[in-house]
Order: structure tokens, then C-alpha cells, then sequence
């Protein structure tokens, strides 16, 4: 009588933990993963917000801590990886060659004029 009567007591508390562990604890140890995830698949060319809010352009991944991300033309900052809240864009390699081809004519082209 007495183990039946303390089960029904605790019956509510065992409830909210499954409540609380489906609706908070899970979703979240899911989002911590994702966001690990993002952060090992950082690469250079990757647009980046940070959790200042500041966005820019990965320009190297320093180590498996810190990133330097290039924040106006010539700026660049050394940000802690953890810091960097979301990847906006990754870069498409076949359009970063042709950018950089591009680049390189107008170059080419500006030294012989001179």
C-alpha cells in the first residue's frame, strides 16, 4: 500500500522531467551538435555573423579556436570560432575561380596600361 501510494506522489514530478527533458533539455543538446557541426565545417570564403552581430568574410581558419574574418575591405579580425553565431553563405568554388580569373585579367590589364 505504502510503495503504490509514494509512486502515485511522485508520478507528477517524473512527468514534468519527461515534459521538460522532450521540450527543453533534447532540442537544445540538438542545437549545441548543429552548431558544432557548423563550426567544424568552417572553411575560408564563408560568410559569417558573429554573436556581436558583426558580418564578414573568413579569410583563414588560424586554429581549431580562432578564425581571421576580414570585416571591410583590408580589416581584418581575429574571432574566437565559438563566438561565430551563423554561416550566411558558403562560397561556390567554380564562381570563387571565375571572381578570382576576373580579378587577375583586370590586373593584367591595368599593369600594361601603365
Amino acid at each position: 500500500m505504502f510503495d503504490q501510494n509514494a509512486l502515485i506522489q511522485f508520478l507528477p514530478l517524473i512527468l514534468i522531467f519527461v515534459v521538460f527533458y522532450f521540450l527543453l533539455i533534447r532540442p537544445q543538446q540538438r542545437k549545441a551538435k548543429d552548431h558544432k557541426t557548423m563550426l567544424d565545417a568552417l572553411r575560408r570564403g564563408d560568410r559569417i555573423v558573429t554573436g556581436g552581430g558583426i558580418v564578414g568574410t573568413v579569410v583563414r581558419v588560424d586554429n581549431p579556436e580562432e578564425a581571421t574574418v576580414e570585416i571591410a575591405d583590408g580589416v581584418r579580425v581575429r574571432v574566437l570560432r565559438s563566438t561565430i553565431s551563423s554561416v550566411l553563405a558558403k562560397p561556390d568554388p567554380a564562381a570563387a575561380r571565375e571572381a578570382a580569373k576576373q580579378k587577375e585579367e583586370v590586373r593584367a590589364k591595368a599593369g600594361t596600361k601603365e
